[in-house]
């Protein structure tokens, strides 16, 4: 797992520009941290802690919610996230294999983001398309009827 950045005196002003956009709404809350995370990429504890201050709530509140809601994360992440199907239709043709080779070539686990920030690699259920499995996605790309073999040249197109 990659350590966090830092963050800059830019961050920082751009944080305060989101928190005081909505400070004082009602329902305030999961914007400002979903336009903090589309900038910085991810809510450490110590961006909510300055999320809580700007908008004068408990962090507890703040952590609440970010550990609540899945499309938050308080890891970076990748540039590019990798959602190997593991739906039956997927799983029977070879999704197993497919993802046991991406965390071996990729040197990263479920849920885990790669050392250079290049990809994220998650397990989702069905991606609808069971005809063309074993299927992946990478960011809105469907690529289906995978093999180990072709992996590969799938992620050098992401690099």
């Amino acid at each position: 797992m990659s350590k966090g950045k830092r963050i800059s005196k830019k961050d920082l002003t751009i944080f305060d520009r989101i928190i005081t956009t909505y400070k004082g709404q009602r329902g305030s809350l999961i914007p400002v941290l979903q336009e903090i995370q589309d900038y910085y990429g991810y809510l450490p504890v110590e961006v909510q802690e300055i999320v809580a201050q700007g908008l004068g709530i408990p962090a507890s509140e703040v952590y609440g919610v970010v550990t609540f809601y899945n499309f938050f994360t308080m890891v970076p992440r990748g540039r590019h996230t990798i959602k190997v199907c593991m739906g039956t239709a997927c799983y029977v043709r070879g999704g197993k294999k497919i993802l046991g080779r991406l965390e071996r070539d990729l040197d990263v686990p479920v849920g885990g983001t790669t050392e250079d920030l290049c990809f994220s690699l998650e397990v989702v259920r069905c991606l609808g398309a069971c005809g063309l499995a074993p299927t992946m996605m990478v960011d809105n790309d469907v690529h289906q009827r995978l093999k180990p073999a072709k992996l590969d040249s799938v992620l050098q197109s992401y690099k």
